[in-house]
């Protein structure tokens, strides 16, 4: 927003420790900083006493994350009132298309809060994407000495990089070793990328070591090393220069369908199976007749098929999928377009915001 619509964005983060692991430059104990021309404040706890002079013309949560009641408050005092969005999670479900841009008013204050929804169609906010990403991306990807040269400073040797590179970020309960016996066991050579501190005790099992940046073990077919934890536009490097790519959470999702490449997502667990649901959800939408694609999907996330049957073998699994890699890699590019069209989530969402208050947003979110 602040880079491609001009506007003053200050970013409320309560655990900077964290982000600084993506975003290198940030000070963990500064309560105030600037990086990158956005304004970064360390949210402490909800006890604040605000102004109307502290508060934007958007506020934004995201994933229903509260506002301070001193800043409701405050939000309440100005005039002409902020636009108050409610960012909520991305999820391929249908009902979202129904919820995106609902008003909810607040109970006691003269205050609306509308709820924004990222998601896969013309009827939702669409995805995080920059101006610049598709004209970067197509340029490393057409540039076998920058992508070699980028995978190269983690220590990835030339066979390695003639090898099937996957990148590997999941959730510690993936069935991570299950996949590597699959992939030593088999006849094709793979160099599996996994940043430090992922899935760490079943990485550390097949290293037989620590696994710390730089650590590296071949068996069988399968090479396995481990990457430092990298910023967020060397990790979009990574995607690009891998064959394939496993996924988690929302983030990295998101940068994997921008990446072109065929993916793996491990959605984030909730009770009583609920992101199963949503991993349906999503691949009913992409998958379409890629039944391979379907059931690796649904055992790497513990689902069961949409026969009920449980599918243990990892070796058939790859071999199926592997099969139809080139035409998964097809649908990855198709879905790329797809999605392109429906414009990016920051315009969108100040498209609506402008529509919500009686004069355009100034120049604060």
């Amino acid at each position: 927003m602040q880079r491609e619509h001009g506007l003053a964005v200050t970013l409320w983060v309560d655990d900077l420790q964290s982000f600084q692991r993506i975003c290198p430059g940030v000070l963990i104990h500064a309560e105030v900083q600037q990086l990158e021309d956005v304004m970064v404040r360390h949210w402490r706890n909800q006890d604040g006493v605000f102004s109307i002079d502290d508060i934007a013309d958007i506020v934004i949560e995201f994933f229903a994350c509260d506002i301070p009641p001193g800043y409701i408050a405050a939000m309440a005092e100005c005039d002409p009132r902020p636009v108050w969005l409610n960012l909520e999670g991305l999820t391929a479900e249908e009902w979202v298309e129904g919820c995106h841009t609902l008003p909810s008013p607040h109970p006691r204050l003269p205050l609306t809060k509308y709820f924004f929804f990222p998601g896969f169609t013309s009827k939702t906010g669409g995805l995080l994407h920059e101006a610049s990403l598709e004209e970067q991306r197509t340029q490393f990807q057409s540039d076998q000495a920058a992508k070699a040269a980028f995978l190269a400073q983690f220590g990835v040797t030339p066979v390695e990089m003639a090898s099937l590179k996957v990148s590997m970020f999941c959730y510690p309960h993936a069935p991570i070793l299950a996949l590597f016996n699959a992939w030593r066991g088999g006849d094709m050579a793979i160099t599996c990328l996994v940043p430090e501190g992922v899935a760490k005790e079943a990485v550390q099992a097949f290293l037989g070591a620590d696994a710390k940046p730089g650590a590296v073990r071949s068996c069988g077919a399968l090479t396995v090393r481990v990457l430092p934890f990298v910023a967020q536009a060397d990790y979009d490097k990574l995607l690009w220069s891998c064959d394939f790519n496993f996924v988690r959470g929302e983030d990295s999702f998101v940068r994997a369908q921008w990446a072109g490449r065929p993916f793996i997502w491990h959605i984030y667990p909730q009770d009583e199976n609920l992101h199963h649901k949503k991993l349906r959800a999503f691949l009913q939408r992409y998958a379409t007749d890629m039944e391979s694609l379907k059931a690796f999907s649904l055992h790497w996330n513990g689902a069961k098929t949409e026969g009920g049957e449980e599918v243990g073998d990892w070796s058939r699994l790859w071999q199926r999928f592997h099969a139809d890699m080139q035409k998964v890699d097809d649908r990855a590019a198709e879905w790329r377009r797809q999605m392109l069209a429906h414009g990016d989530l920051a315009s969108n969402l100040l498209k609506f915001a402008s529509s919500i208050r009686s004069v355009p947003p100034e120049n604060t979110v």
